[in-house]
């Protein structure tokens, strides 16, 4: 089930919900009560490199394979 970040305009608490994705956009109260809320937008980061090793230089994908008249 995703997590949805919120901010509590009255107290400026910031919490985390999990609920299904039919009710992301629903209001929450904030953790001590309060109505006025607004969700917040998060990211999700992912990392990595091509071929696994540090260093590595990244293969395959380009377009130097005939299409695109490179080289």
């Amino acid at each position: 089930m995703p997590t949805y970040a919120y901010k509590c305009r009255a107290c400026a608490e910031e919490f985390e919900l999990s609920r299904p994705m039919s009710e992301s956009s629903a209001p929450a109260d904030c953790p001590a009560g309060h109505a006025d809320t607004v969700k917040l937008l998060t990211t999700v980061a992912i990392g990595g490199r091509a071929g696994g090793s540090p260093g590595a230089a990244p293969s395959g994908g380009g377009c130097c394979g005939g299409a695109c008249g490179c080289g």
